[in-house]
């Protein structure tokens, strides 16, 4: 089985969540809205401000995809059988991205320092790349590292990748091009928060206060017993 990085009470996070609006930012480029959706392409309507989470909780959980990915040191990881923790957190993002990723994360800095230790040590983040041709596993390796090592980073054919995404409500835009000649992607800027049962229950938006942060993954840690 793939060994799994946990997240410790000074962990750096990576978190930011739409509901039923979703900011697809191309981060560094114009921002456009677009509505979360679910695996069969509806808006989803599935969220409410009543399940005891101070972010959206979610009335019809999302399923954990039964995916499998490649982690920072080349191996196969699975979404389901690879996250044991009591809370797993997943965004999706990219090494690139010039000011929405690098925001979330610092966000969630701040939250997991505020964790009881019983919690922070039981939390795991999964980072995964939405610019597989750039962010190879040695890439988003030494990215995810910047902001703790017990970060873990997934790549994986962007197929796949859209795969896991679409049933998170997670929009995955094409890349536009920039005049530098580079290029940046659009992507659902959110996080997405599990129970160790691999239901999501809740989801945050950007700029989500920090101690609203600490509260709901609190309340996950609660849930999963």
């Amino acid at each position: 089985m793939t060994s799994v990085r946990r997240l410790s009470a000074t962990s750096v996070l990576c978190l930011l969540v739409p509901c039923l609006l979703a900011l697809v930012a191309g981060c560094g480029g114009a921002d456009e809205q677009a509505a979360v959706t679910t695996p069969g392409g509806a808006v989803s309507q599935q969220t409410s401000d009543n399940d005891g989470f101070r972010g959206v909780g979610l009335t019809q959980p999302y399923q954990m995809p039964d995916l499998t990915l490649t982690d920072t040191a080349g191996r196969p990881f699975n979404l389901v059988s690879d996250t044991d923790a009591r809370v797993t957190l997943v965004f999706f993002g990219y090494t690139n991205c010039p000011d929405v990723c690098s925001l979330v994360m610092a966000d969630m800095a701040s939250a997991l320092t505020r964790l009881s230790p019983q919690v922070a040590g039981d939390v795991q983040l999964l980072f995964v790349t939405t610019d597989p041709a750039r962010d190879t596993p040695e890439v988003v390796g030494e990215y995810v590292d910047r902001f703790h090592p017990a970060f873990e980073g997934l790549t994986g054919p962007l197929p796949r990748i859209k795969a896991a995404a679409e049933p998170l409500g997670v929009a995955i835009q094409g890349t536009n091009r920039l005049p530098s000649g580079g290029y940046e992607v659009g992507h659902g800027s959110q996080i997405v928060g599990f129970t160790a049962d691999d239901k999501a229950r809740v989801v945050w938006t950007e700029g989500t206060p920090v101690d609203d942060l600490v509260s709901d993954i609190h309340a996950l840690a609660d849930r999963s017993g």
